[in-house]
């Protein structure tokens, strides 16, 4: 009779081969899927044109980090994991953070009115919450409209020199008497909303909104090189300037009338930075998973309704939206993903996570012709099996 030493011996013996087995196939499947990820944005990598910083997480870890294309087209410095790109609407997963931070420090509530910050905001404001703005359910009139319409009676000029600030959009909306519908009576994503968010931030902790976000955020994580850009105040290293694609070719623009607000999409940063964000993430660094938990429900509107994109907007009309505090929140392929996309003069930028399966994808591009979108999909792909 085999002694039971024995027995163990030969079942290690028939394991250790198929353990083997098992990582050479893993190692394959990795290669391969380098090889397809590279395949996907290889045709972006122009020695003379913009392109895009792309970084996949999985378990934790970078597996793929490159860069394609230049910064910018005057020295045509190559892209790389260090170039810092406008994160545009991609700020407002930041933006939402800094707020729920404020709430864990006992200094807001989700249901605190826009009158109990800003006192002299009019009686409209006493309808709307911290939430409904983290929501996009405010119904706050666009202040891109505000300022077309003051433009156009001659009031006020903004442009690329003369760029609005944050302080001069709630000064236009305290000039409205109403909002364009009943509070978490509708969704549409709201800018204004962000902006004013931005502006909470700094109205209830006393220290300008790119301070905030250094000290609670980007300081603690080291993000060394992440910043609320205020052009004239402070520098980007390593800064990657927008373009645009024309007949002829390229041009510049980087900057625009709306480039200067923050809460809506005024931070640079880079994908080593952004990998330490999602590593905060998914560690619950600077909240508990509980703190955190707000941000992943979807908004409900009144009654229980579920919302939907309004007209005019980023999506066919009527197509359901799920939102949290600033993260979509559909699923891709039958898992849950909590994602944002950012889109200004010149930049496009595009953040997915996919807890359930450890994945991570981060696209920033300084040039307006690529759906990310579209893109990171492709990406997910190489790592998502459909489930049933």
């Amino acid at each position: 009779m085999r002694s039971a030493g024995g027995r163990a011996v030969a079942v290690l013996a028939l394991v250790l081969p198929l353990l083997g087995l098992d990582a050479r196939k893993t190692k394959r499947d990795d290669a391969d899927r380098i090889t397809t990820l590279d395949a996907i944005f290889a045709p972006f990598n122009g020695s003379k044109s913009p392109g895009v910083a792309v970084l996949v997480r999985k378990d934790g870890h970078s597996v793929f980090e490159h860069g394609y294309g230049v910064r910018d087209l005057r020295t045509f410095t190559p892209i790389d994991p260090q170039t810092n790109f406008r994160l545009a609407s991609c700020t407002k997963q930041m933006t939402a953070m800094a707020i729920m931070l404020l709430v864990h420090d006992g200094k807001l509530r989700y249901d605190q009115n826009l009158t109990e910050v800003f006192p002299e905001f009019p009686a409209y404001g006493k309808t709307i919450t911290i939430r409904d703005l983290l929501n996009h359910t405010s119904g706050l009139q666009n202040y891109e409209t505000l300022m077309e319409q003051e433009e156009r009676s001659g009031t006020r000029h903004w442009n690329e020199e003369n760029q609005i600030q944050d302080f001069e959009v709630l000064a236009m909306l305290e000039k409205q008497s109403s909002t364009l519908f009943p509070p978490n009576t509708k969704w549409a994503y709201s800018n204004s909303g962000y902006v004013l968010l931005g502006s909470i931030v700094a109205q209830v902790s006393g220290e300008s909104f790119g301070d905030f976000l250094h000290e609670r955020i980007f300081a603690p994580l080291k993000m060394n090189q992440t910043l609320a850009y205020q052009n004239n105040k402070n520098e980007i290293a390593n800064r990657a300037f927008g373009h645009t694609k024309q007949f002829n070719g390229w041009k510049q623009s980087d900057q625009s009338s709306t480039s200067a607000t923050l809460g809506d999409g005024g931070v640079y940063s880079s994908l080593r930075d952004l990998a330490k964000w999602d590593d905060a993430l998914a560690q619950h660094t600077l909240l508990s998973e509980t703190e955190m938990l707000p941000a992943l429900v979807p908004v409900k509107l009144v009654g229980g309704a579920t919302p939907v994109w309004p007209p005019d907007q980023d999506r066919p009309p009527g197509t359901p939206v799920r939102y949290g505090f600033g993260w979509f929140l559909n699923d891709y392929r039958g898992h849950p993903r909590m994602w944002h996309y950012g889109d200004t003069i010149g930049f496009h930028s595009y953040i997915a996570r996919v807890p359930g399966d450890k994945l991570s994808i981060i696209l920033l591009c300084n040039r307006t012709d690529l759906n990310l979108e579209q893109l990171a999909e492709r990406v997910e792909d190489t790592y998502l099996k459909p489930t049933d």
